[in-house]
């Protein structure tokens, strides 16, 4: 996901093929912004086009589509980014992609994680782009992300990912952990080494997450699953005893040949109500 391929010019198609090594379902969202092929970004779209950026909001119309991907293009060349793909999933109607993007930032190369998801028609034309990713790599500071979706009391999720969820409003530090492989990890939406790996790094993150006198409860709104990887978007309202303005996130749950956790990434923006972060 997203882009169609069949929009693309053969020459660039047969290029993002090589690279890639096969035959791609969906062009990934960031090699089709590097071509110059705006039409096919565009008419990948079932209506038109609409992004949900972090930073910038929504961004609806061809016109300020174009304005984005040319923004986004001159961004990525001014910070010598280089992506990382870290996988992607598609269904039917949905998908997502992850990526790591490795860049310049002011004291040296910053690793920015970031999630995209997309909802489409039955002829995979997007219907809507949502993109996740934390300021903090970049800014030091946090963007207040109103929520983008409305939550769902009827979804219904998967044994391990639904056990996550409810240690994790719960504030239970050992059920949350049980729900992870021995070398399972954690990771936090900055990235870098915000990373928590095995029952003791995993333990001590969580005791910290639920210092604030409580768990945190999901708000959940939307998920993506193939049995392999499940991404759950969601709304934040609550950190242990602190009311908060609701806050959008996306965490992806890959599972391990066991069915139970090998990651948890978090892809959310919520500058969390604690005495050390």
């Amino acid at each position: 996901m997203p882009w169609l391929p069949e929009l693309f010019s053969a020459p660039v198609l047969e290029r993002l093929q090589r690279e890639a090594g096969g035959r791609l379902a969906a062009i990934p969202y960031f090699d089709g912004l590097l071509t110059d092929e705006l039409g096919a970004l565009v008419d990948s779209f079932a209506g038109e086009p609409e992004v949900h950026h972090p930073v910038r909001g929504r961004i609806k119309g061809a016109r300020a589509f174009t304005a984005l991907v040319a923004e986004t293009r001159e961004w990525l060349a001014d910070r010598n980014v280089e992506i990382e793909d870290a996988g992607r999933v598609n269904t039917e109607r949905h998908g997502f992609e992850e990526v790591v993007l490795n860049l310049d930032g002011d004291d040296g190369r910053v690793a920015l994680p970031l999630a995209l998801v997309a909802d489409r028609r039955g002829d995979k034309r997007i219907e809507e782009l949502r993109m996740y990713f934390s300021s903090w790599p970049l800014s030091r500071a946090h963007a207040n992300r109103p929520p983008l979706l409305q939550s769902d009391p009827e979804l219904h999720l998967d044994r391990v990912v639904a056990e996550y969820q409810r240690a994790l409003a719960a504030g239970d530090v050992e059920d949350v952990v049980a729900t992870f492989e021995p070398d399972g990890y954690a990771r936090e939406p900055a990235g870098g080494r915000s990373v928590h790996r095995g029952p003791d790094g995993l333990r001590s993150f969580y005791e910290r997450l639920f210092s604030n006198g409580g768990g945190i409860p999901l708000e959940h709104c939307a998920a993506i699953d193939d049995g392999h990887k499940c991404a759950l978007e969601y709304n934040v309202e609550r950190w242990g005893r602190t009311e908060l303005l609701p806050q959008a996130g996306v965490a992806v749950y890959e599972r391990s040949p066991n069915g139970i956790l090998a990651a948890a990434r978090i892809y959310d923006d919520i500058d969390p109500p604690l005495t050390s972060c």
